[in-house]
């Protein structure tokens, strides 16, 4: 494996295996253990395509219809649940890939790298853009942190 001078190379842990006594708690213990190594493991590909899915999503959220709008409140949602709240409800307005490319998203932030906005160049200001485009503009603004 080649690293450039100023990084370490990967380390892969070692798989946790459970050596409780009680055989039903080892290997209810080992079943978790070995769902949270394929989750993990998984990742890469579950990042991939929720920033892809993510990157349609904002395109979609600027346009003029019905279920743009519906993307708008959702995206505003992951940004910022405490100001911008969104029916899950909403969802069933949308068409199946635009569903798909919401359940994409939401697999990807369910263990953020970075949150939603940081995807985009200048990010928190053109999120807060699209709140004042649909009108939704939520409780005072916050910093953007971009």
């Amino acid at each position: 494996m080649t690293t450039k001078s100023n990084e370490l190379p990967q380390v892969m842990p070692a798989p946790m295996v459970s050596n409780h006594p009680d055989e039903n708690v080892r290997a209810a213990f080992n079943r978790m253990y070995q769902e949270r190594a394929e989750r993990e493991a998984a990742l890469p590909e579950i990042r991939a395509k929720g920033k892809e899915a993510l990157g349609r999503l904002f395109e979609v959220a600027h346009r003029d219809t019905g279920q743009a709008g519906v993307i708008a409140a959702f995206l505003l949602g992951l940004y910022n649940g405490h100001r911008f709240k969104f029916d899950l409800t909403d969802l069933r307005r949308l068409d199946g890939a635009l569903h798909d490319d919401c359940l994409a998203v939401l697999r990807m932030d369910h263990v953020p790298r970075q949150e939603v906005h940081q995807y985009f160049v200048d990010g928190g200001r053109r999120f807060e853009q699209m709140a004042k485009d649909w009108g939704l503009v939520g409780n005072a603004a916050v910093s953007t942190g971009d």
